[in-house]
């Protein structure tokens, strides 16, 4: 009984924090700012996906969602800075 209070807990405290960095994403002026709260966004996903006993769900996101896709985002920026300079 008290393991599912902790994983209820965890997983609303995740949820809130998601949802905070989801504002900081949106609402910042630096695009490198909101890649990394995106990417953690997508770490915190799969880090429920875990605690919702989905782990193969939980490693895709992990590894598309907040590797590679924050490694995309930061080349393309980095392309752009360098054709924009």
């Amino acid at each position: 009984m008290n393991r599912e209070f902790l994983f209820i807990g965890l997983t609303i405290f995740l949820g809130l924090i998601s949802i905070i960095l989801a504002f900081v994403a949106i609402h910042h002026k630096k695009l490198s700012v909101a890649v990394i709260s995106t990417s953690f966004i997508s770490l915190f996903a799969s880090i429920i996906f875990l605690l919702l006993a989905a782990p193969d769900v939980a490693m895709t996101e992990a590894a598309i969602g907040s590797g590679l896709t924050t490694l995309i985002f930061f080349y393309v920026l980095n392309k752009i800075k360098k054709t924009n300079a």
